[in-house]
């Protein structure tokens, strides 16, 4: 995003939630964080983690993380009627290309910050996560919020295919 005005466009990161947003519904975060008008809002990570992590860690029992889906799509739906245009991009690695990238950060002392001991315990989950990956794009994929599933082993073809879409969307407003 280095070519768009940082006034218009903010980033957003959700960590695991506080302890004031687990006061309220898993999707209160989310929509304090949804941009104004004329804004561009891009979220790393998302209320997606609520039917993936919750899942796979089993911190909510099914019949809970289960409804989040329809939640969700209600919630998107709310969004998309007052015109925000939601993008949704699963970025999808390889394990093996997960697992190179995860070997060069770490044998690479300029890139030793990214490496987190968190992520390799993660790895243990890979087929859990891609399982719960394939429930969310599949249950919450709609007209008005599709999934675009990216391919990401090469990192030019991923930044290639995102901007694609972002330029197209941007183009569909007929922006003056």
């Amino acid at each position: 995003m280095s070519g768009v005005n940082p006034q218009g466009c903010t980033v957003t990161s959700f960590k695991q939630p506080s302890a004031r947003e687990l006061d309220h519904d898993f999707l209160w975060r989310i929509h304090a964080a949804i941009p104004g008008k004329g804004e561009i809002g891009i979220f790393n990570r998302s209320h997606y983690e609520d039917v993936l992590i919750a899942r796979v860690h089993e911190l909510a029992p099914p019949h809970v993380w289960k409804k989040r889906y329809g939640q969700i799509n209600a919630f998107e739906e709310i969004l998309t009627e007052n015109n925000v245009h939601i993008l949704k991009f699963f970025l999808h690695m390889s394990s093996d290309e997960q697992r190179r990238r995860f070997d060069e950060r770490l044998a690479d002392p300029r890139k030793n910050w990214k490496a987190s001991p968190a992520d390799f315990k993660e790895r243990e989950y890979w087929d859990q996560y891609q399982e719960a990956y394939e429930d969310a794009i599949s249950k919450c994929g709609t007209k008005d919020a599709p999934w675009y599933v990216i391919p990401s082993d090469h990192k030019w073809f991923r930044n290639h295919a995102v901007a694609e879409i972002v330029v197209r969307t941007l183009e569909s407003f007929g922006m003056q």
